[in-house]
């Protein structure tokens, strides 16, 4: 359900005519969703739909970028702009603006490896740069550190409980009975891309079952507990980054159509699937 200013709106109020492209079907997603959708206006619902395409687009470049998984031990990067502590932390080098940090790990994703949830926060702040000034992006986040589900103020990270999920949530898939000794696999933070279909770093762009398969796959011995999708949801405050939205022609919102399955081909050769 949408609301704006306190009214029900229905998407067809919104989208006059016979609009298509990935902004309106996530619209339609909100639409019969259960799941309340509050804004103040009109733009903070268009940013909001803006930003859930761009954190999708963001996803599936971080999967194509090279960008390795690693525990926080063996976590590494690009040198060149960012500096590694010793528990895992990566962190911006003074003189380096936050963008050139951001876009580096798309370009240079080779030169990276972290762990899951790190890779989330990543693609949110991927997606607020995309969406918003170049220049109030770096004031933003100035001093950037990457490490966890450790981030900065003003990306306010919101975390809630619904198990109606949304193209562009963040969700978790928790594994219960994890075999000590592979501890990292204790569960798999991804990105909803379309119906049943997950980017999870470590994992790849795959449907929901094989993300539960491969955690089950990291269990103890005489595990008794499935791995399973809980109904944890995470996402930046949209709203409160929609006051930031740029003010310069940006380029377009990419069309995505990933957003029904009726409309999405999904080839699976052996342990990999692929959106055509």
């Amino acid at each position: 359900m949408i609301t704006i200013n306190q009214k029900i709106v229905a998407v067809n109020q919104i989208y006059p005519g016979k609009p298509s492209g990935s902004k309106f079907k996530i619209a339609q997603w909100m639409g019969k969703s259960k799941r309340i959708f509050e804004f103040g206006t009109l733009r903070e619902l268009d940013f909001e739909l803006e930003m859930r395409v761009r954190i999708m687009r963001a996803a599936i470049l971080m999967n194509k970028s090279g960008a390795g998984f690693a525990t926080f031990a063996t976590t590494r990067c690009n040198e060149k702009y960012w500096v590694l502590t010793e528990h895992g932390a990566i962190v911006l080098k003074p003189n380096v603006q936050p963008e050139t940090g951001i876009e580096d790990i798309f370009v240079n994703g080779k030169k990276y490896a972290f762990e899951c949830a790190t890779a989330m926060l990543i693609i949110f702040y991927k997606a607020v740069l995309d969406s918003i000034d170049n220049a109030v992006f770096n004031r933003l986040f100035s001093g950037l550190k990457l490490y966890d589900w450790q981030y900065d103020e003003d990306l306010d990270v919101q975390i809630f409980n619904s198990t109606e999920f949304v193209p562009g949530d963040c969700v978790y898939f928790k594994n219960p009975d994890v075999d000590p000794k592979t501890r990292h696999w204790q569960g798999e933070n991804a990105i909803l891309l379309a119906r049943n279909i997950y980017f999870g770093h470590g994992i790849g762009i795959v449907r929901g079952q094989f993300i539960i398969d491969f955690l089950n796959s990291k269990r103890k011995k005489n595990a008794e507990r499935e791995a399973y999708l809980t109904d944890v949801i995470a996402v930046p405050n949209f709203k409160y980054l929609s006051q930031f939205k740029a003010t310069e022609a940006r380029t377009p919102v990419p069309f995505l159509d990933l957003c029904h399955s009726s409309n999405l081909i999904v080839s699976e050769i052996g342990t990999k699937t692929y959106l055509i």
